[in-house]
């Protein structure tokens, strides 16, 4: 491998002709005019609250725009590019409305704030306030276009404060790991809201860093001119397309405004170092350059901005007369509205075929998915070849279907799941990610949690997260505070995931092979415990055709005097007990939840509705934990069935210790169980 480095002094760009650059001359305009009116509809009240101003960024943005093949190559633009999206073809009216949190066809329909754009046809995927999250999903789209065959490009804009963040490491490293047509354009404009770069970036350049990456093109370029930044562009559109790895493009402009209408630049920037700035303004230079090198006139580009002033002001007045989002329509899209296309339910399996236990049930489901869909992609921290995971979930796929369908990814976890966020928006990929302990999901938590769980919902619907995120997780295996811990409680408050938790091994089947079609993000939680837990846990193996929907409980034990809900291991427990009771005439209706979102309620309130009384269990910490919610939702919709009060058997609210007997002492044992159905039946 070898490191590739472009500088200043680039190759003679090819020559364009002059009605070319009076169209670059327009596009670069509109973005600054649109830029100054957005400024004066927030002081006339008539926008949103934010206005976020590109000035010094423009040329850099529709430069780059031109050189893709719009609907073809992908954007990811951040916050301060909306010159990149109007010089791509996005309409000014629909920008307009979304700086004014209007009903519109893209951009969110007043999802999101201004500046975070989203257009399908244009492949601009959702993009987001959490800085440099764009950067791993543009890997992973671009991974998902390499696997396709495609010669898609894929542009991904940031600020230089944004090259602190961690994704954006991990991104280069991913991208030149799989040799991808990233694109990572710097718009170095020297600050990061009020940080200089010199106390943002060691050594007061990220160059140095970047050109440390092998198979990475580096490009520094002055981003007020506009030969450089073509040259750079296509030079690194042309990498892209021939699969020679990412490129990342450095170009220096300046900043020509405060950081946002609530930011006064005049706190922290010196008056010489902000009027010199001024005179560096990309415009003023692209103007002159047409005018002195190109046989532009000054009278064509006069009519040129009097056209866009006035395309302008008509676009804003277009928008403004736009409707607001109706408040009916809030809670919409927080999932994809209709069913799995081409899923056929199927009714339990019968007790024919050979029993197998949870990690072997979840081995074939996955082999027998991939088998049917070519788009079904398996990644994660030592998942493939003969490893197969540290658990062996996933052994054999990579020599069944290549390494390309099955491989091991870096040991970083918004690497895997910003990687199968982005590639869950190409067309036909299902991601299927492993992480190798629930306990390390909080390095991803911000791609989970801001990103995969909302981009349906700030998005309006147009973009789907259909991809699968597989976590053993749990206690009893003596494992302490880092491979021990349950999660659910915390996914289960994040709208927008679906939460799986399969306590035998037919169940683990069918949930894993329906989140694998379910067009939402779907969290497969698989207790350690239980892989191969042999006496409860092992079932016969239902036929490849199996499917089991989500969001349905089911009762394994009926009863008359008590209701039991749970997961997980409290399942193996619950029905233990029952056992044992019913011979002490206690009648436990045992319900095993199987997925907690959706949650099943209705079983629920059926069940309590015979019993009278309710115990909820979970291994997890009590405080706020999911129990919590199962017993409110009761207390709301059965009170006047009640018996006794909701009764709950949790963890307690510590950590888990390594030491066995203190792992006992803060993780429920089957005798917490037994003592509170006990309680409940002499209550």
């Amino acid at each position: 491998m070898r490191l590739m480095t472009m500088t200043k002094g680039l190759a003679k760009k090819k020559t364009e002709s002059k009605h070319e650059l009076l169209e670059v001359f327009r596009l670069v305009y509109e973005a600054r005019y649109t830029d100054e009116k957005t400024a004066t509809l927030v002081k006339q009240n008539k926008g949103g609250t934010f206005q976020l101003s590109a000035k010094g960024h423009e040329l850099v943005g529709v430069v780059c725009a031109r050189q893709l093949r719009a609907g073809h190559d992908w954007a990811l633009p951040y916050y301060r590019d909306q010159p990149f999206v109007i010089g791509l073809g996005a309409d000014l009216k629909e920008l307009f409305g979304a700086f004014m949190a209007r009903e519109t066809e893209n951009h969110s329909a007043g999802r999101m704030m201004p500046y975070h754009f989203s257009h399908k046809k244009l492949r601009i995927p959702c993009q987001s306030s959490a800085v440099g999250s764009q950067m791993l999903q543009a890997a992973g789209i671009a991974h998902a276009a390499k696997l396709s065959g495609s010669d898609e490009v894929v542009y991904v804009s940031f600020g230089d404060g944004a090259t602190s963040q961690g994704d954006f490491h991990e991104a280069l490293n991913y991208s030149a790991l799989h040799l991808l047509p990233v694109i990572f354009v710097i718009q170095d404009n020297g600050w990061a809201i009020s940080v200089p770069i010199e106390e943002q970036t060691a050594g007061g350049s990220i160059l140095p860093i970047v050109k440390g990456y092998p198979d990475t093109a580096v490009f520094d370029v002055d981003g007020g001119s506009y030969s450089e930044l073509c040259q750079a562009m296509q030079d690194a559109v042309k990498r892209g397309r021939d699969q020679l790895g990412p490129s990342v493009i450095v170009a220096k402009v300046p900043r020509l405004a405060s950081h946002s209408n609530s930011d006064d630049a005049r706190r922290y920037r010196d008056a010489k170092e902000f009027a010199a700035a001024q005179k560096k303004d990309p415009l003023l230079r692209f103007e002159q350059w047409l005018l002195k090198e190109q046989g532009c006139t000054q009278g064509e580009l006069d009519a040129i901005r009097e056209d866009v002033r006035i395309d302008v002001e008509d676009a804003a007045n277009a928008a403004e007369a736009l409707p607001f989002p109706d408040k009916a329509s809030v809670s919409r899209h927080l999932f994809v509205e209709n069913d799995p296309v081409g899923v056929s339910l199927y009714e339990e399996p019968n007790s024919q075929g050979e029993k197998i236990v949870i990690i072997d049930a979840i081995n074939n489901a996955l082999r027998e998915e991939m088998n049917k869909d070519r788009g079904i992609i398996v990644f994660g921290q030592d998942i493939a070849h003969n490893k197969g995971g540290v658990f062996g979930a996933t052994r054999g796929l990579t020599e069944e279907f290549g390494v390309e369908r099955c491989f091991n990814t870096p040991l970083a976890e918004s690497t895997i799941i910003g990687v199968a966020c982005g590639m869950a928006m190409y067309p036909g990929f299902r991601p299927v990610a492993e992480i190798q302990f629930a306990d390390y999901m909080w390095t991803g938590i911000n791609q989970l949690f801001n990103e995969v769980a909302s981009i349906h919902y700030r998005s309006n619907g147009q973009w789907r997260q259909p991809l699968v995120i597989r976590m053993p997780y749990g206690g009893y295996i003596q494992g302490g505070p880092y491979h021990s811990q349950s999660v659910e409680g915390f996914l289960a408050h994040c709208p927008g995931l679906k939460i799986v938790i399969p306590s035998n091994a037919a169940d683990a089947k069918g949930l894993l092979k329906m989140a694998i079609h379910d067009p939402n993000p779907v969290i497969f939680l698989e207790h350690k415990g239980l892989y191969r837990q042999q006496q409860f846990s092992a079932r016969p193996e239902p036929s490849e055709e199996y499917l089991l929907p989500l969001g349905q409980a089911k009762v394994v034990r009926e009863g008359s005097d008590i209701t039991f809900v749970g997961y997980g291991m409290m399942i193996l427990m619950a029905a233990a007990v029952a056992d044992k009771l019913s011979y002490h005439d206690v009648s436990v209706e045992v319900i095993d939840l199987r997925t907690i979102v959706p949650l099943d309620i209705a079983t629920i309130l059926e069940s309590v509705k015979k019993t009278g009384k309710l115990l909820v269990a979970h291994e997890g910490a009590r405080n706020c934990g999911f129990g919590a919610e199962v017993a409110a939702r009761i207390s709301e919709e059965a009170f006047e069935y009640l018996d006794a009060p909701v009764q709950r058997v949790c963890g307690l609210d510590a950590h888990i210790p390594y030491s066995k007997p203190l792992e006992n002492a803060v993780l429920p044992q089957q005798e917490d169980i037994e003592n509170a159905i006990n309680h409940l039946h002499r209550y």
